[in-house]
């Protein structure tokens, strides 16, 4: 690999200056904001187009010596593929991949237009600025650093930027997995969003939460069945009535605690990390008596995946004030753990009643990752590196990633875009959020350390 001199990288820790370079750093932020502005608006059922973005990234890879191919599974649904052979030809390859596609932004409840980009008092605003088009720039930020230096990867590296995530995946990543899996041969791990970014607490600690496992997405159809009817008259097969009980039901059930691998090793970290004396890994360890020890912040990393969920979202029934429907429909986003799926199902079923049927509107499989692998360490390794200050933890995202599409080729997921955050910076609320933005110091945090991430593994 090319060794540059340290000034070349500002920032950069001593003996390990690297490829990023003032163009690197001035190219993440410009990605950045270039694709915040071509709007990939993904509205669900099918109403999105990534193809302007998919076509901005692949010219970009060409211009790093790349060679990228375009797929669609539907005509302006793109993805690109792209692999960067690495230096040994025995080591397994790496995928790196991100989204194109956005969930809508509503411009009138925004402080600047979602899809303009701008950069303000050091500042990129627009939608997809953390979900997750600054991850994408970060990605082409080092290719392309890397071959301005003459820098390869030890492990082949595959990189993909998808379509569709914000959906069903169905024209991305699961269009991918399921037609092109040639293209990612020899891959065992993957790289993407949602972890690796600044999230201080109340009492000074900077966490830095890494992405280790998902749980699974099962959206619900209900429907409930009943005698159609005039609505002025006594119905007790009101469809309607039993649809509004079952929702009732789901919405008030308790789910019970199931603390995963992935949960119990946070856990263990941050009680360490506190002071606490905990084991979670003992017979009758009460993860929710531990959480009221710490933190209201480092409690929230782990609070929404210590148990299954199902949150009733949408209801669909009748066609006129006075008439009782014969059927009623429902939908439910319901989130299953690891081993979580019979417990799933044997409630829906108790919860939902002769009168209600349910079923599987999209489902995709929860994900673990291994915390003691060399990969976490170099992922771990990586952070601390650029920020002495750091204490690294694992995590389970709530809710799911493309890594549960490529989890069907043998890949092992773990959610790292790196971003070092200033204090009061409330990064979950972004997520989907109004005024959705990133500081330009936290995209080049990010790009010095993915690249450094990157060429360690």
């Amino acid at each position: 690999m090319a060794d540059m001199n340290p000034a070349q990288q500002p920032g950069g820790p001593a003996g390990d200056p690297g490829p990023v370079d003032e163009r690197a750093l001035a190219e993440v932020v410009e990605f950045t904001s270039g694709l915040i502005r071509i709007d990939t608006t993904n509205r669900g059922g099918g109403d999105c187009r990534e193809r302007p973005a998919a076509e901005y990234a692949a010219e970009r890879l060409a211009g790093a010596g790349l060679e990228p191919v375009l797929l669609e599974r539907t005509p302006g649904r793109t993805n690109v593929v792209a692999r960067l052979a690495g230096t040994d030809p025995d080591a397994p390859a790496l995928l790196v991949h991100g989204h194109l596609d956005v969930v809508p932004a509503e411009a009138a409840d925004w402080a600047v237009d979602p899809f303009s980009g701008e950069v303000r008092d050091g500042v990129v605003w627009g939608r997809g600025a953390v979900d997750m088009k600054n991850m994408d720039a970060m990605v082409l930020a080092v290719v392309r650093a890397w071959a301005r230096a003459g820098v390869r990867p030890r492990r082949d590296l595959v990189i993909a930027f998808t379509a569709d995530e914000e959906d069903s995946a169905v024209d991305g990543s699961g269009f991918l997995a399921d037609h092109h899996p040639g293209l990612f041969e020899g891959c065992t791990e993957g790289l993407s969003e949602s972890g690796a970014f600044t999230l201080h607490t109340g009492d000074g600690l900077s966490l830095y939460p890494i992405a280790a496992g998902e749980r699974g997405t099962a959206w619900l159809k209900l429907t409930a069945h009943g005698t159609a009817g005039h609505g002025s008259k006594p119905n007790r097969a009101n469809a309607v009535s039993r649809l509004a009980a079952a929702v009732t039901r789901i919405g008030d059930h308790e789910w019970p605690v199931r603390p995963t691998a992935t949960v119990r090793a946070a856990l263990a970290e941050l009680a360490a990390l506190y002071g606490v004396d905990a084991d979670p890994h003992a017979p009758g360890f009460d993860p929710e008596t531990l959480l009221g020890k710490l933190g209201p912040e480092a409690a929230a990393l782990v609070s929404a995946t210590l148990r299954n969920s199902a949150n009733p979202t949408m209801l669909q029934a009748g066609y006129k004030l006075n008439v009782i429907p014969g059927t009623a429909t429902a939908y439910v986003d319901g989130r299953v753990l690891p081993g979580g799926e019979d417990e799933f199902r044997t409630t829906l079923d108790r919860l939902t009643g002769p009168d209600v049927d349910w079923e599987f509107h999209h489902r995709e499989v929860p994900l673990e990752a291994p915390v003691d692998s060399p990969t976490y360490a170099a992922l771990r390794a990586a952070v601390e590196r650029f920020d002495p200050d750091a204490r690294v933890v694992p995590f389970c995202m709530a809710g799911g990633t493309d890594a549960k599409q490529f989890s069907r080729l043998g890949i092992t997921g773990y959610g790292f875009s790196p971003l070092k955050l200033p204090p009061g910076f409330d990064y979950w609320s972004l997520f989907h959020g109004v005024d959705e933005r990133v500081p330009v110091e936290a995209l080049h945090f990010g790009v010095r350390v993915l690249d450094h991430a990157l060429r360690s593994l």
